[in-house]
């Protein structure tokens, strides 16, 4: 008998089995069933928050075919894939691929259709950990994404991350409305 730890054993399969993340459930929930989710999302917050997690039903939310009520039916084709390994469901550890090498083969292979779902999904974990460049190639895959991906980033604390998105989101808007000072 293999071993298997308890947070995996144990792991929500859909929104409805997450406890103390009401606010943000009924968020994405809503999003699911009006077919207007976005290609980025930012999960923030300590360890045992249940980032991962979430991101894991949503990219299976996301390529369900029949959600019901928002959460992955479980039955379709895309939630049985997606169930187990997916090769178009990534997760990638930013503590461990910290340089832009990693951060242009992901836009690499952003640039290839899904292979079994509707979506390929990127889950980034500990993107506090990317080095300054590589955290804008990542900035630059989430703006010039495809339509057949998403990328769900993780982190434990918006302390590095906020400032350095809101200097890219201040750098591109300067751009399309510059200042008349």
């Amino acid at each position: 008998m293999s071993y298997q730890a308890l947070y995996r054993k144990y792991r929500p399969r859909s929104f409805s089995d997450i406890i103390g993340q009401e606010h943000i459930i009924t968020i994405l929930k809503n999003q699911i069933m009006s077919g207007h989710v976005t290609h980025a999302y930012l999960f923030c917050g300590t360890r045992g928050t249940g980032k991962t997690t979430t991101a894991k039903i949503l990219a299976r939310a996301v390529n369900c075919e029949s959600p019901i009520n928002g959460n992955p039916c479980e039955r379709c084709p895309s939630c049985i894939a997606s169930a187990s390994d997916n090769p178009d469901i990534i997760e990638m550890d930013a503590a461990s691929n910290t340089g832009v090498d990693d951060m242009r083969a992901l836009m690499d292979k952003a640039a290839f259709l899904p292979l079994q779902l509707k979506k390929k999904v990127y889950i980034i974990d500990e993107t506090h950990m990317l080095s300054q460049s590589a955290f804008n190639s990542l900035l630059k895959t989430l703006e010039s994404h495809p339509s057949t991906s998403c990328s769900y980033s993780l982190r434990r604390s918006l302390k590095r991350c906020l400032p350095r998105f809101f200097q890219g989101v201040r750098d591109s808007i300067s751009g399309v409305y510059p200042s008349t000072t």
